[in-house]
């Protein structure tokens, strides 16, 4: 539930509201036509969020809408002042209005709204030339601009990388902690270059196995076994630490007879079918023995049938599958044995 519906009658100040609900003042605050041309320029998710938190706001007093109101010109009036002189130029004019201290809050917080933006905008960028663009770059900065991105974008980038650039990223991802701040001036060039936008500072913290093994859920089952067998070559420990937080395909033989058969539920008979084209006879016989005679019948003459098909085929379809399972296991509906699974990937 929204923020708004479990502190209404509370709200007494901006501070009360977060980013979406200060947008969503704002909005309710302008003509309903310049509103339109505003949701216009967004994309469909971002309006759907808006519009929930729009439907939600009530009994929003005056002065919080005036407040939310002057921060956007304050805002707005910084990045002019950024555009037209730079960041100190903009902090000098800020300080003759405001003071310092307000000044410096301004400032903080476009630099922070600039670097969301910025990274917005990676996120809609082509892969192959994210990748193109990225490569020219340090593996750290590289890995600090991935961590920042959806895992499956991440997964497409680092796939069009060449092998050492690859297990490079891949590796530093794992071990993000602390970013310097030269490492962070450095990312701000990048950034800007990209998306035409710098980076906050703010951004201290990113990457982990964790994300590792998000990113290679994502990617194909060949390209994430090469990855994870070198990483295993150069750090041991840490391969067995990603393999234990990820997923792939031939895991399934991990889930027990009614954990498959939930799954099957949710499968598609076609990706069922595509998926099976070049698993391991081990797989097949998982999962059929969970099948009724007649639907795995099915399922057997459609394999035997089946022309050749691409690799790429198969393996989005296995990813597919991987996807629902991870969905269920989320959703505790199903149970992954083992917490490590080194010998999948001997």
């Amino acid at each position: 539930m929204s923020k708004v519906i479990e502190n209404e009658g509370n709200i007494k100040n901006i501070k009360d509201l977060n980013g979406k609900q200060k947008a969503a003042v704002l909005l309710m605050s302008l003509d309903v036509d310049i509103a339109a041309k505003i949701f216009q320029e967004l994309d469909i998710k971002e309006v759907e969020s808006l519009a929930v938190e729009i439907t939600n706001m009530k009994d929003i007093q005056p002065d919080i809408v005036d407040s939310v109101i002057e921060e956007f010109y304050q805002l707005m009036s910084a990045q002019n002042y950024m555009v037209e002189g730079g960041l100190e130029y903009a902090q000098i004019i800020l300080e003759k209005s405001y003071g310092h201290e307000k000044a410096k809050e301004i400032v903080e917080k476009i630099r922070v709204l600039t670097s969301i933006r910025g990274f917005n905008i990676l996120k809609k960028s082509d892969s192959q030339q994210l990748a193109s663009f990225l490569s020219k770059e340090h593996p750290q900065t590289i890995a600090l601009i991935l961590s920042h991105l959806p895992p499956d974008q991440s997964a497409e980038v680092i796939a069009e990388f060449n092998d050492d650039t690859r297990i490079e990223s891949i590796m530093r991802i794992a071990t993000l902690g602390k970013v310097s701040p030269q490492l962070v001036s450095q990312i701000e060039h990048v950034v800007d270059q990209i998306a035409e936008q710098t980076l906050s500072q703010n951004l201290s913290q990113a990457g982990g196995s964790q994300l590792v093994a998000n990113i290679l859920n994502k990617s194909n089952n060949a390209m994430a076994k090469s990855l994870l067998e070198k990483i295993e070559d150069k750090k041991p420990e840490m391969a067995v630490e990603i393999k234990r937080l990820m997923f792939l395909f031939e895991d399934i033989i991990l889930i027990d007879d009614k954990g498959i058969q939930r799954i099957l539920r949710d499968v598609d008979k076609k990706d069922l079918a595509l998926s099976l084209k070049v698993a391991d006879e081990k797989i097949k016989d998982k999962i059929f023995k969970n099948m009724s005679e007649r639907a795995s019948a099915v399922v057997k003459e459609e394999l035997e049938y089946m022309g050749p098909v691409k690799l790429k085929e198969v393996e989005a379809a296995q990813m597919r599958i991987v996807d629902i399972v991870k969905e269920l296991e989320e959703n505790e509906e199903i149970t992954i044995s083992g917490s490590g699974k080194e010998d999948i990937f001997v």
